[in-house]
């Protein structure tokens, strides 16, 4: 209380004049001795109503306060001070404290000289408290990595902490002002609130994100809650705001969203990009005359590759052949990875079906041949499948759907360039999906026909042309299909081969046929030199456990290695499997024969029998067959007989249909015959029958 009349008050006089006062009234003298005080400054400093006269007004302290209050009295009396301030805590009993504020003012006599001082005690409890958690949120809020600012309606700082400080670039709030570049970029984060949160009278708040230059140059997001504290009328006295920079969340995002989208190794469009793009192009040419085109390219015998010379030389390939499928498509065009293997092409805009057979074949042409990857020789090709569509097809069908059949129809034109010989482009027919559906369930069918026992073996007898001796015998796959009924090896092994399921069908073929040549020289119904021929696929040679399935199962039926020929056709020779020929090499040096089928109608048969030695070599029926029609052929059925025995090989001639033929065969030095004038195949109770 400041005492404008420098003559001395009695605090008698003032209880007089304002005895219901709940504000404490002191006086005190100069080493701060009360020398009169009021009941509300005794019942607020001493926690009681008694009094409080002789001592200082820090009497009843919290231990803790009493001498920092003392000194800080001292401290305003020497320095003249207008007025000296105190704050302490004094218990109220029943385990409260509340904080006391002291303002004492001095008294000056008639000559200005001070005398005492007179003051006044007031209850600070809330207003501590409130500072002491408002110090404590501004320390946190200082800490904290977050970016906090605090701005008036005129766009001036009242509070930033160091985050946000570091954000703009400045070192002190008074810098946001100063420097013109924090002052635009303020400007700028505050343009980018929406016009209706800032302007309007109800919105008190607003969240999102606002894009900035930062300090260092980089373009940066933030990630900004502001609160607008508004006047009665609406208008906005200040706002606080909140930002985080997720500049380097979002770049995360974005990778991440990139690698969800792109193949890592390419970087090409993976399959959920791909399908994606291609729902969108469909969408687009809904209503007009435009049409699309998926090209679905597989890379030939990349295994053989990745075997041969390593998984590191097979992604270095791909990566060649990514670059060299961007190369010849044209600009529009997307080019993606949607597997191992697999690459794809979306022609979108206006594109027919014999620009996107062009399109594939010029494709096809630039990864054929040998190329050079790190060094090492690859063969390259590829296997082409082409669909298109049109606004038609698309009728009651989601875009997305059609993608999927766009790119399922081009999978199954690419399955048919595989069939049909690799390395060459097939365009997409109804006829195809068809005979797609025919393949998958007739694959399914063979899982569960091996378990099922609808498989079975027949025999079909080699003679010799010499002794006329049964010499062996062919055991052939029938089928007992529920619905098509039997069915012929060249019905479904295909399908067995595509589909691997060929390697178990294979080594059931042999432990059979080797049990019922067991029994048949058990009962002597064939002699020793007899030989059981077993066809062979690629797949089966390349698996790894081959050679040591095969001697296990002829160890344990007690027959001698010669007693078992594989046959093996020529193109799986050049199918490239390393592992082909290892296990056709191992198999002949521990005895088991090899018989080279159908010699004489491949490209490269001279070629056969320099790679890989042989004890048969079986004449095919299409060389054969027109013996004693066409007697030019002679010749050439002798020059082959005569090559094959210069290398140590019998020749077996297969389709062997009439006397004259068989007659002939003798002549030209064939060693041992088959067909149906032979015998035809038979189960094995009958086979065993025959003399």
């Amino acid at each position: 209380m400041l005492l404008q009349d420098k003559s001395p008050v009695r605090m008698a006089d003032i209880n007089e004049a304002l005895p219901q006062l709940p504000v404490g009234l002191f006086q005190a003298d100069r080493d701060g001795r009360v020398t009169a005080a009021n009941a509300a400054f005794s019942a607020l400093v001493q926690g009681s109503g008694s009094d409080s006269v002789g001592g200082p007004p820090w009497a009843s302290a919290h231990p803790g306060d009493r001498a920092s209050a003392e000194l800080a009295w001292l401290r305003g009396v020497e320095s003249g001070d207008a007025v000296v301030s105190l704050e302490f805590r004094v218990w109220q009993g029943e385990g409260r404290m509340t904080w006391v504020r002291i303002d004492a003012y001095p008294e000056l006599d008639s000559f200005g000289r001070p005398i005492g001082f007179a003051g006044t005690a007031l209850d600070h409890t809330d207003i501590i408290i409130r500072r002491q958690l408002l110090d404590r949120m501004v320390t946190v809020v200082g800490a904290s990595d977050e970016a906090v600012l605090v701005v008036d309606r005129n766009g001036s700082p009242v509070y930033t902490n160091q985050a946000a400080r570091n954000l703009f670039g400045v070192v002190e709030e008074i810098d946001l002002v100063r420097d013109p570049t924090a002052r635009g970029l303020l400007q700028a984060i505050r343009d980018q609130v929406p016009r209706e949160v800032m302007g309007g009278t109800t919105s008190s708040s607003w969240t999102g994100e606002v894009g900035f230059r930062g300090s260092d140059g980089m373009e940066r997001t933030l990630d900004i809650e502001v609160l607008l504290q508004r006047a009665p009328d609406g208008t906005v006295e200040y706002w606080g705001g909140v930002a985080r920079d997720v500049t380097s969340t979002k770049h995360l995002q974005s990778e991440l969203i990139r690698q969800a989208n792109h193949d890592p190794l390419t970087g090409l469009p993976n399959r959920l990009l791909l399908l994606r793009t291609a729902a969108e192009a469909l969408d687009r040419i809904r209503g007009t005359r435009d049409n699309v085109a998926i090209l679905f390219m597989d890379v030939d015998r990349l295994k053989d590759v990745n075997d041969t010379v390593g998984h590191e030389i097979g992604d270095a390939l791909l990566a060649q052949v990514a670059h060299r499928i961007a190369q010849a498509t044209r600009p529009s065009d997307v080019v993606a990875r949607i597997g191992g293997d697999e690459f794809v092409v979306l022609c979108d805009g206006n594109i027919d079906e014999h620009t996107a057979v062009d399109l594939a074949e010029r494709i096809r042409f630039g990864l054929s041949g040998r190329i050079m990857v790190h060094g090492v020789e690859v063969e390259l090709s590829v296997s082409t499948g082409v669909a298109i569509t049109t606004p038609q097809h698309m009728q009651g069908v989601s875009s997305h759907d059609a993608a999927n059949e766009l790119l399922r129809n081009a999978d199954i034109a690419m399955y048919q360039a595989k069939r049909r010989g690799r390395s060459r482009s097939e365009l997409y027919t109804d006829a195809m999906r068809a005979e797609s559906r025919h393949q998958k369930e007739l694959s399914s069918d063979l899982e569960r026909a091996l378990a099922a026992g609808q498989l079975r073996l027949a025999y079909q007898p080699i003679i010799s042309t010499h002794s006329g001796r049964v010499a062996g015998a062919e055991a052939v796959l029938r089928w007992d299909h529920p619905e098509r009924g039997t069915m012929l090896p060249a019905q479904f092994m295909h399908v067995a081969e595509e589909s691997g399921i060929i390697v178990p069908i294979g080594e059931w073929m042999i432990t059979q046929a080797c049990t019922d040549t067991r029994a048949w020289l058990d009962s002597g119904l064939v002699d020793r030199g007899f030989s059981m021929h077993i066809n062979v696929a690629a797949r089966q040679l390349a698996e790894g456990s081959f050679v040591e399935r095969v001697l296990a199962t002829v160890r344990l039926l007690e027959m001698n290695p010669h007693q078992l020929t594989l046959d093996f056709a020529e193109p799986t020779l050049n199918d490239g499997q390393p592992g082909t020929l290892r296990s056709l090499q191992a198999l002949r040096r521990v005895g088991v024969q090899l018989a080279l089928d159908g010699f004489g109608t491949g490209v490269s048969s001279l070629t056969a029998l320099r790679n890989c030695e042989a004890d048969v070599l079986k004449l095919d029926g299409v060389v054969a067959r027109t013996l004693g029609s066409n007697g030019d052929d002679d010749p050439i059925v002798r020059a082959i007989v005569q090559l094959a025995h210069a290398l140590d090989m019998q020749v077996l001639a297969e389709w062997v249909t009439s006397e004259d033929q068989l007659r002939r065969l003798r002549v030209l030095g064939c060693d041992l015959v088959q067909g149906k004038l032979i015998g035809e195949p038979t189960a094995a109770e009958v086979f065993g029958n025959l003399r």
